[in-house]
């Protein structure tokens, strides 16, 4: 077989497609042993149940685990059904305590009780540690595995202790310094630990203002952005004592981030994002269903509208004609906005000091997109209709849709996430309909005043 380095992860997945295909069970074999544990999740989650449990079968013992912590949920949990209790629990024999924490969580008790007898005591406290804390929290993103020095040592001191422990933890960028109670004092970055003199102490080297350190209940998404902004790989997480728990890695962070985007895109479908995409036709219909009914029901609000102005709909039948335009446009320029918000939240970049510039620039962009189509718009239906006072209409029906659907898109974001409902999941329902009925309202009573 070719050096994988031959072939890009595009082309290796291939490879193995066809030789799954083709019925080929060495091939697969093969090829899945040139594959990362990241790419052989993402080619379980794109395979249908029965070849996801040919490929399953023939994956290396080694990698499984790797492997279910790279699977969305809805898979993971699939796979550990079809696994034996002694297969889960060697699986789970060489993750780190952070990936076992989030691992151990998707397992029957009674497995999880077997996977912590198979650890050994200080593997266990640390995994129960981090297993105390939210997974959606600095504790819960916590790797225990990490190397801790005093002040009082020289640096000739600590470079013996780290030949003689032979190797650093993944991801080692710094050394912690604590004091003999475990508080986290700062901290010596490789590059500074191997250019120092070795007669240097360790109290007069480390740095603190450069090394910051994580409160153990800071939300993921806030020491996600923090890894961002600040292009760190690694961080201490500290404990409300300041006593160091372990540090979080640009790995985990990576994944924060990932996890994120995928719910924020899949929330604006009213999906999941650790959804199966081949899961059970009926499960998949029943979570699609309830959101279709809340469109459904939103629907019949803005109908409910409509209706009120049937007499006048019968009376100009161009107006049933021109609907979809002022509701579409109001809709698209609605969702530009609350795009926006739902990102600057995310990001933390919207507060209550720069709400109200951002909400009046926000209407100032409306109106003028506002009036710039609404032209466009009315020269077309005067030259469809010959009708100057339809155009009329239509026009000021537009720009009203768009001021409203700028001023829906800024505030129903902030109401949402005041009564704690995601912005990205509800926000465009609730989006559509306010511009649907105020497009409607506007366009039909304008029409019903200045026509009839």
């Amino acid at each position: 077989m070719a050096d994988s380095t031959e072939h890009s992860p595009e082309q290796r997945m291939e490879r193995l497609r066809d030789a799954l295909d083709e019925g080929r069970l060495a091939g697969v074999k093969r090829a899945l042993g040139a594959l990362h544990p990241a790419e052989i999740a993402l080619l379980l989650e794109s395979l249908p149940g029965p070849q996801r449990k040919v490929v399953w079968g023939v994956v290396p013992v080694d990698d499984q685990g790797e492997v279910l912590l790279h699977v969305n949920d809805e898979v993971r949990a699939k796979l550990i059904d079809s696994m034996a209790d002694a297969d889960i629990v060697a699986a789970a024999r060489d993750l780190d305590i952070d990936d076992l924490a989030d691992f151990v969580e998707d397992l029957p008790e009674t497995i999880t009780q077997q996977v912590l007898r198979s650890m050994d005591q200080a593997d266990r406290r640390a995994l129960e540690t981090v297993m105390g804390y939210d997974p959606n929290t600095a504790g819960g993103l916590t790797d225990t595995d990490i190397v801790t020095i005093r002040p009082d040592v020289t640096i000739e001191v600590v470079m013996r202790y780290l030949r003689l422990r032979g190797e650093l933890p993944k991801h080692t960028d710094a050394i912690y310094v604590v004091d003999r109670y475990g508080k986290f004092m700062g901290g010596l970055a490789l590059s500074q630990l191997l250019t120092a003199e070795p007669t240097k102490l360790v109290a007069d080297l480390m740095r603190r203002d450069i090394i910051e350190s994580v409160p153990v209940d800071m939300p993921a998404r806030e020491v996600a952005r923090l890894f961002e902004n600040k292009d760190w790989l690694s961080a201490p997480v500290i404990d409300t004592q300041d006593k160091l728990i372990g540090r979080i890695t640009i790995d985990d962070i990576v994944d924060v981030i990932r996890d994120e985007a995928e719910h924020d895109l899949m929330s604006m479908a009213g999906l999941d994002e650790e959804e199966d995409i081949f899961a059970p036709v009926a499960d998949s219909s029943k979570r699609r269903a309830v959101w279709l009914g809340i469109n459904l029901l939103t629907a019949f609000v803005a109908a409910q509208v409509v209706g009120v102005f049937q007499g006048t709909i019968d009376q100009v039948v161009a107006l049933a004609v021109l609907m979809p335009v002022v509701a579409s446009m109001g809709g698209i320029g609605g969702s530009q906005t609350l795009t926006l918000m739902i990102r600057g939240m995310a990001l933390g970049q919207i507060t209550s000091a720069n709400s109200g510039v951002l909400l009046r620039k926000e209407l100032a962009v409306a109106i003028i997109n506002g009036i710039v189509w609404a032209l466009v718009v009315a020269v077309i239906v005067l030259l469809w209709f010959q009708n100057a006072a339809l155009a009329l209409v239509i026009a000021m029906a537009l720009v009203i849709n768009q001021m409203f659907a700028a001023f829906s898109g800024f505030a129903i974001p902030l109401a949402l996430k005041k009564l704690d409902i995601d912005p990205a999941l509800a926000g465009s329902v609730v989006l559509t309909t306010v511009t649907d009925v105020i497009g409607f309202l506007a366009f039909l009573g304008l029409g019903t005043i200045i026509l009839l």
